[in-house]
């Protein structure tokens, strides 16, 4: 089994270049990318910045994948006005589900058959922070409020439990985020040898990521992708360690400010 997991930028070709078409660029990437479950953070529902459509939709078009699942963050664009997900809203958007309100977030795609999609709402952190985003090329500092965050499970017919997740930035209350999720894990009747937890974790630490039970699986610097200095994208499990996984790397080639993470891992 061929798990990814990469924050995609909303699709947003680097360096930026508006002659480029990035959705050929992203299709091109995730067929190269060869996955069996693909996690995907910072990806864009019918927002009009990204020309208007399901990223998550897209990209299990070209897999030809069973299924697919988004779960929204926050509805509208997060660049300008948008709200928080409320109780009677529709939290996890499939390809057997209505059509949801247009939002941004996390979203998963499988090959193989999901038996049940779950969901985690985490808060927002109350306050923002400066953070470096590429513009024509180049780094530049900017104050981003945070917002609302999710966890996304799918437990797949083979007995895996695969969960998604995009932290905030803020330092210390993204490793509370964390811990709820690894609680959440628990209480989804899938034994610890068959669960992994990915994502982009916005924590630059191994040791505070892993935690006393968990195994970080993957090694390497993902941000910024064009010349990765910090790791920050990770792939956890309970049982499994590193010498029980191959990882796969790529580098840069055109797509996104994270280099995708991948492992194949056996799913006997």
């Amino acid at each position: 089994m061929r798990v990814t997991s990469w924050n995609l930028l909303h699709g947003m070709a680097i360096p930026p270049d508006p002659t480029v078409d990035a959705s050929a660029v992203l299709a091109a990437q995730i067929l190269k990318l060869q996955s069996d479950v693909i996690g995907v953070q910072e990806v864009d529902y019918f927002l009009e910045r990204s020309g208007n459509h399901n990223q998550v939709g897209n990209i299990a078009t070209v897999m030809k994948a069973a299924d697919w699942a988004f779960a929204p963050s926050l509805f509208g664009n997060p660049d300008e006005k948008w709200r928080k997900p409320h109780n009677e809203d529709l939290k996890i958007v499939t390809n057997k589900s209505p059509e949801g309100e247009a939002g941004y977030g996390i979203g998963m795609i499988s090959l193989l058959p999901v038996k049940s999609w779950h969901r985690l709402d985490l808060k927002g952190a109350p306050i923002g922070v400066f953070m470096m985003f590429p513009v024509d090329g180049k780094l530049k500092r900017f104050y981003v409020r945070d917002h609302p965050r999710s966890a996304l499970g799918a437990i797949l017919e083979n007995g895996w439990l695969i969960i998604n997740t995009h932290l905030s930035f803020v330092p210390f209350f993204n490793y509370r985020q964390l811990n709820q999720i690894k609680r959440w894990a628990k209480t989804l009747g899938v034994s610890p040898e068959k669960v992994l937890l990915m994502g982009d974790f916005n924590i630059p630490s191994r040791k505070i990521v892993a935690g006393r039970k968990w195994n970080v699986l993957t090694t390497g610097k993902t941000f910024p992708s064009w010349q990765p200095k910090v790791e920050i994208d990770f792939m956890l499990s309970q049982r499994l360690t590193p010498n029980e996984v191959e990882q796969i790397t790529y580098a840069h080639a055109g797509m996104s400010d994270h280099l995708p993470l991948q492992i194949v891992v056996s799913d006997k």
